[in-house]
């Protein structure tokens, strides 16, 4: 019978220097600790060591969104008092989630002027929904260009270039936050991973602000995961299930990957081509059917993204990595090292 996971059970003792404010440069420079969890061995390298570590016929999985320039700043049309809007989703080409702060200010048929890239947008407070705020905007935009990208809560004082937070295969903008673990890629690591012979296919995991929302039920299935649109074209679905028949492994880059090939082959029993929402939450005991091999970073304490990485790994295995991670002052979180997990 499998022990009752608790939220407790996947903290760790972190100091906050290593809570990485700026990206390793040149990106494939950052540290990475591989995991073989066979032998329960654990050792160290350079991310731009990949290719090394992977066997040629591995296929690389990767998430290829784009964070959009989703934080836009402003006032209210009547006092003047300055707000800040982070876009979410669209429902409409003029209608946009967003979170909302001050969110007690985002009053249903308030008018706030938003200040953009493309000149200011008069926005009205069309009502208030768990956690986010439904805005109309008097003219559609370009979420690409809209506002400034927006960085994770615990990045302080990184006044870089924005494209340091966004993947170099990067396509649409239609996430919230990157996906952290392609961050590490650079051309030249592509290009050497494909002269060896592995294969790269894409998946699109819109990545929400529900990323970084901490858990605090004892219990994490009591947590409410907000759901996360995916796409899984059917050339990614024909590449992966060819990787399957050959016997060969795939490689899933970052927990966003994990999420959306587990997702859909828990529903449909298979990978198929695919569109639709997951709020999949993976912990210890779930089952892995699409994903052999791991790369990502050094997640958050009792976060749900860790909970995930110990589903794959083992707890103790995995929690004795992280301890030695800060033993080692490996460097955490979005613009920290790595994590190859082997099996």
């Amino acid at each position: 019978m499998l022990k009752a996971v608790r939220t407790d059970d996947f903290s760790f003792d972190l100091p906050p220097a290593l809570i990485a404010q700026q990206p390793a440069e040149p990106r494939d420079s950052s540290r990475l600790m591989v995991l073989r969890r066979g032998q329960q061995a654990i050792a160290h390298h350079h991310f731009r060591d990949l290719p090394s570590l992977l066997t040629p016929t591995d296929l690389l999985v990767v998430n290829d969104t784009r964070v959009m320039a989703a934080r836009i700043f402003g006032r209210r049309a009547d006092t003047g008092g300055r707000v800040e809007a982070l876009l979410v989703r669209p429902l409409t080409h003029v209608r946009w989630e967003v979170l909302f702060r001050p969110a007690r200010a985002a009053l249903p048929g308030r008018e706030f002027v938003l200040e953009t890239t493309s000149g200011e947008l008069l926005a009205t407070v069309v009502e208030r929904r768990e956690g986010v705020v439904v805005l109309d905007f008097d003219r559609a935009f370009d979420p690409a260009t809209v506002g400034h990208v927006p960085l994770p809560p615990y990045i302080h004082g990184y006044h870089g270039d924005p494209e340091r937070y966004q993947t170099v295969y990067s396509r649409e903008p239609n996430s919230a936050a990157a996906p952290t673990a392609g961050l590490h890629f650079t051309p030249a690591v592509l290009d050497e991973l494909a002269r060896q012979g592995n294969d790269r296919t894409a998946i699109t995991l819109e990545v929400g602000p529900g990323t970084f929302k901490p858990v605090t039920a004892d219990d994490p299935h009591d947590h409410d995961l907000h759901a996360e649109h995916v796409t899984i074209p059917p050339d990614a679905a024909a590449a992966i299930n060819q990787a399957k028949a050959s016997g060969h492994r795939t490689v899933s880059v970052g927990t966003t990957v994990v999420r959306t090939l587990e997702h859909v082959a828990r529903e449909r029993g298979a990978i198929e081509p695919y569109e639709g929402w997951t709020s999949l939450r993976i912990l210890p005991g779930d089952p892995f059917l699409a994903t052999d091999v791991l790369i990502t970073n050094f997640h958050l304490p009792r976060s749900t993204l860790l909970m995930l990485v110990c589903a794959f790994a083992g707890t103790e295995f995995v929690l004795e990595a992280y301890r030695e991670a800060v033993r080692r002052e490996y460097r955490f979180y979005s613009f920290g090292d790595a994590m190859l997990l082997l099996p």
